[in-house]
């Protein structure tokens, strides 16, 4: 069954939040036809290497001294094979977070350490008058993707979810201050189905190790919240990431691609980050080629 996300990572998952108020700029980005489906596997080899297109992102605050990720240029690129859509990434990162709040032995007791992961998110426009600002004063929503170091990317997944974005008063949204006062909505819902891991609850008065884990990895995710697959690989400084998601779902809390058709998204990228300590891209549009 489809639940509000609670947890505060995710809760927090605004793209460009900064005052964005005008026509936004647009990066067109051509997808190709792979000849062959690519390994979700980080390695982009089979990926075609005059295709990749630079994408800057830039922090999504001003002045955060939370944010690590800064200013980057990301290189992306997005392909189709048979009925399934391919992403690929590649940023640099000085070194890979792959451990997500897990617990110490303190004392005589367990405690949460926070320490956060990296984590690559991408939205898509799935209808109603979309802004690249999430807290611009409109109605819309979007299917996002969102790949993390230490959560997700150990079974080879994403979480998909959906948000959607109003200034009509929606009771237990996340509210914020638009720009010209109104009071705008935001919503965010995992998608139908089992995630691709789970938040681990120990005793905490039992001694089991100094060290235990914050999250444990599902043998699968089921249903549409295992749609979206998505590997990423560090290595020599740089992470690489690949997504794969079949075309059409079916599924009503999914956007669904056609061949020939534009679709408009944007990115964002967490350097151990959370909530808005993240640095995003302008709209892309992706032009998925014909058959």
């Amino acid at each position: 069954m489809n639940h509000i996300i609670k947890d505060f990572a995710l809760a927090g998952l605004l793209l460009a939040p900064a005052p964005a108020w005008s026509s936004p700029e647009v990066l067109s980005v051509p997808a190709t036809n792979l000849p062959a489906a690519p390994q979700v596997d980080g390695q982009v080899g089979e990926w075609n290497a005059a295709s990749w297109k630079s994408v800057a992102v830039t922090p999504a605050i001003e002045d955060d001294a939370e944010n690590r990720t800064g200013k980057l240029t990301i290189e992306f690129q997005a392909a189709i094979h048979d009925d399934t859509l391919y992403l690929a990434a590649r940023w640099p990162d000085a070194e890979a977070d792959t451990r997500y709040r897990p617990w110490r032995w303190s004392g005589t007791k367990y405690r949460r350490i926070k320490k956060r992961d990296d984590m690559f998110a991408v939205r898509f426009d799935m209808d109603g008058d979309f802004h690249e600002c999430m807290i611009a004063e409109r109605d819309y929503r979007v299917d996002v993707w969102l790949w993390s170091a230490g959560r997700s990317n150990a079974i080879g997944m994403a979480e998909d979810m959906s948000h959607r974005i109003t200034t009509e008063y929606t009771e237990n949204a996340a509210e914020y201050e638009g720009p010209t006062g109104i009071t705008v909505y935001i919503i965010k819902t995992a998608d139908a189905g089992d995630p691709p891991y789970r938040y681990t609850r120990p005793n905490r008065r039992k001694f089991k190790g100094k060290n235990l884990p914050g999250v444990e990895p599902a043998q699968s995710a089921t249903g549409s919240a295992g749609d979206v697959r998505a590997k990423g690989l560090w290595k020599d400084g740089v992470w690489t990431l690949e997504f794969s998601r079949s075309l059409n779902t079916s599924h009503d809390d999914d956007v669904q691609f056609s061949s020939g058709e534009i679709y408009r998204a944007q990115i964002a990228v967490f350097n151990r980050g959370f909530s808005q300590h993240k640095s995003v891209s302008k709209v892309l549009e992706i032009h998925l080629p014909q058959p």
